[in-house]
């Protein structure tokens, strides 16, 4: 794949902060791919994103669904997404980057942000929707949006549905790596960084399978309890942006620094946080014999290298948390609707498919579960944009 169709960089006229959009691909005219705020954001990091939802829109092609692939896209934001001014920061990005938005960019949360803060900052900007690009596309836009909106409605267990979609993708890319390796579920520990929107539902689905989560990172440290801990209880105990309250720990669970997570001493590894998460240096401490990447861009390639050379599989961010992007569009088309035990078994469904496919391949190929997705998905592109079109 050639540059990105698309790159700028924009200013904020008040506080001189940098926010970027990256338009990797346009299919039918539209591209996809969330907006992220926090500190240090780059135009490389989005752009790299912006790439990346390419690969995961084509990956969940399929020709007999309603949902049709899109182009990849993103935004970022050099802001900490606690800072006092983020929202009126955020206000301002939406409201400069309001044409593109119009016309041919869908967006929504990513780190830092939440669906509930882009909509509001979104509809303060003067916008319909941060998804209305793509309306155009719909056979009945008004009852798409409603089957989107009852999907939003949902909770389960005290959990939005649109928190859990992407968390159910990400579990189920574990337990289809482990039923392939003949790896039983009881006793499996797993090690997340992150409790927030991806790792909290990833850990939640994970112990509900019969995992064990042996190690939880927020920005505080790392929480650890080689027994398990409770992560039912440590969900209700977390903040807006995944921070448990120590309070709510067990008389048998550590605080530990924040890095400990790494060298836990688990089966799996789910970095479910930040990018860049994991380089050539502290890659020397993984035990594990899986890193899964619930986060985007969470382990660097030199670091991948080393942990390949020494067994250690990686499975990438564009297949693993994929399920966030395609639950919202197999929702708006109509493939599935608002309903729970719909959504969870269609995701379910295609994971598995994913892992299925992308592991065979890396072992026929002789090369990296990374490797072998994007062999899948240079055998789509041309598909893809010979019956839809494609531009970029």
């Amino acid at each position: 794949m050639t540059t990105p169709l698309m790159s700028l960089t924009w200013t904020d006229h008040v506080t001189g902060r940098q926010g970027f959009l990256v338009v990797d691909r346009l299919v039918r005219g539209v591209a996809s791919g969330g907006l992220r705020m926090r500190p240090g954001c780059t135009l490389a990091e989005v752009t790299g994103l912006a790439r990346g939802m390419t690969m995961k829109e084509a990956l969940h092609y399929d020709p007999a669904g309603r949902y049709v692939p899109l182009g990849g896209a993103k935004g970022g934001i050099d802001c900490d997404p606690q800072d006092p001014g983020a929202y009126d920061l955020l206000v301002r990005y939406l409201r400069a980057m309001r044409p593109y938005i119009e016309a041919f960019w869908t967006t929504g949360e990513d780190l830092g942000l939440s669906q509930d803060l882009v909509d509001r900052a979104a509809a303060e900007a003067g916008l319909v929707s941060s998804i209305q690009a793509v309306y155009p596309l719909l056979d009945d836009e008004r009852a798409a949006r409603r089957r989107l909106a009852d999907a939003f409605a949902v909770e389960v267990d005290g959990i939005g549905l649109d928190e859990l979609a992407g968390g159910c993708g990400v579990a189920e890319s574990v337990l289809a790596a482990l039923d392939r390796a003949a790896v039983p579920y009881a006793g499996t520990r797993v090690a997340l960084q992150g409790l927030g929107t991806m790792g909290g539902a990833t850990a939640r689905f994970l112990t509900r399978a019969g995992l064990k989560v042996v190690a939880v990172a927020d920005v505080k440290g790392t929480l650890a309890n080689p027994d398990g801990l409770d992560v039912e209880a440590l969900l209700a105990a977390r903040d807006a942006y995944g921070t448990v309250d120590r309070a709510a720990l067990r008389p048998g669970d550590r605080e530990l620094p924040g890095d400990a997570w790494l060298s836990a001493d688990a089966e799996v590894l789910v970095p479910a946080a930040v990018s860049y998460a994991v380089d050539a240096v502290n890659q020397a401490g993984i035990r594990a014999r899986w890193v899964v990447e619930a986060a985007n861009m969470p382990v660097l390639a030199e670091a991948e290298e080393l942990l390949a050379a020494r067994g250690v599989v990686v499975l990438p961010d564009v297949v693993v948390n994929s399920g966030t992007n395609a639950w919202w569009w197999w929702t708006l088309f109509g493939d599935i609707g608002a309903d729970p035990d719909e959504a969870f078994a269609h995701i379910r469904r295609s994971m598995r498919a994913l892992i299925d496919q992308m592991l065979a391949r890396a072992e026929a190929d002789g090369t990296t579960p990374r490797a072998a997705a994007h062999a899948i998905v240079t055998d789509r592109l041309p598909v893809i944009a010979e019956r839809f079109g494609w531009y970029g």
